[in-house]
C-alpha cells in the first residue's frame, strides 16, 4: 500500500474518531482501527492489528490521566487485574501468528457482537448509573475477576483490541463496578495489556510506522477529548453509539471473510 498525504490525514482522522470512541467506552479503539485499516486501506489484518495495538496504548496514555485526576478510574483493581491480563496479552499474539486472515475476521466479529449484544442488554435494564466522584462501592467476584481479565488479554493480542470489550462488562456486570467507573479502569489498564502484545507484533515485522503513527497520534488527541466528553454524556447514551457500531462492523468483517476479500 502507497500512502499519499490524504491518507495520511485519512488515518489521522481514523484514529482520532478511534480515540474518542474508545476512551468513552473503555474498548481502547481497536474495535474501529483494525476493521477500517484492514477493509477500507486494505492493510493486511495481522499488520492492522499491530497499528491497532498501538493505538489502544495511545489511547490509555490520552485517556487514563484525566480519569485518575477525575477519581473515576479504579487503579488498585485496575492493578490486580492487570496481572492475569498481560499474561493472556502475551499469550494471544503468540496463537495469533498461527491463525488465517479469515479465522481472526471470524474471531473478530463474533468478539464485536458479544460487545454489542451486552451493552444493548444494558440500555433496555432498569437503570444505568453514573458513578460519582469518590463515590464507595463493593468489588465482588475477585477471582472471576482474574480468570475473566486473563481471557479478555488473550484477546486484545489476538485481535488488537485492548481487552476492553470484555473487562467493562466484566467489571460491570460481574465485579459490581460502577459502569463509568468501569470504563475508565479499563482505560487505565489496556495500555499495559497492548503493550505486552505489540512487542511481538513489532518482532514479526507487523508494525508500519507510516501507517501506525498517523493513526496513534489521532487516536491519543481523540483520547483525550473522548475522556472529557465521557464524564458529561449520560452512560445510556454510550452504551447505544457502542452497539450500532459494533454491529456493523461485526457484519462487515464477516462479509468479508466469507468472500475472500482479505489482502494477503
Amino acid at each position: 500500500m502507497s500512502l499519499t498525504w490524504i491518507h495520511l490525514l485519512e488515518l489521522l482522522l481514523v484514529g482520532a474518531a478511534a480515540g474518542t470512541l474508545g476512551s468513552m467506552t473503555g474498548i481502547g479503539g481497536g474495535l474501529v482501527v483494525t476493521p477500517v485499516l484492514t477493509l477500507g486501506f486494505g492493510v493486511p489484518i495481522h499488520q492492522a492489528i499491530a497499528t491497532s495495538l498501538c493505538c489502544v496504548i495511545a489511547t490509555s496514555s490520552g485517556a487514563a490521566a484525566r480519569y485518575v485526576e477525575h477519581r473515576l478510574a479504579d487503579i488498585r483493581l485496575g492493578m490486580t487485574l492487570e496481572l492475569a491480563t498481560t499474561v493472556g496479552a502475551i499469550t494471544g499474539s503468540i496463537v495469533a501468528g498461527f491463525l488465517s486472515r479469515e479465522a481472526l475476521a471470524v474471531l473478530f466479529a463474533v468478539l464485536l457482537s458479544y460487545a454489542g449484544s451486552t451493552m444493548v442488554r444494558r440500555v433496555f435494564q432498569k437503570q444505568v448509573l453514573d458513578p460519582v466522584a469518590g463515590e464507595a462501592y463493593q468489588v465482588r467476584r475477585l477471582p472471576l475477576g482474574l480468570v475473566g481479565s486473563g481471557a479478555a488479554g488473550t484477546i486484545s493480542g489476538m485481535l488488537g483490541v485492548g481487552g476492553g470489550v470484555i473487562k467493562v462488562p466484566l467489571m460491570y456486570l460481574v465485579m459490581g463496578v460502577p459502569f463509568k467507573t468501569a470504563t475508565a479502569t479499563s482505560n487505565f489498564m489496556i495500555g499495559v495489556t497492548a503493550a505486552a502484545s505489540a512487542f511481538i507484533y513489532y518482532a514479526r515485522g507487523d508494525v508500519r510506522p507510516l501507517i501506525t503513527a498517523p493513526t496513534a497520534l489521532g487516536v491519543f488527541v481523540g483520547a483525550s477529548v473522548g475522556a472529557h466528553w465521557m464524564r458529561r454524556t449520560p452512560s445510556r447514551w454510550l452504551v447505544t453509539l457502542f452497539a450500532g457500531i459494533v454491529y456493523y462492523f461485526a457484519a462487515l468483517m464477516i462479509w468479508k471473510a466469507l468472500h475472500g476479500g482479505f489482502v494477503r
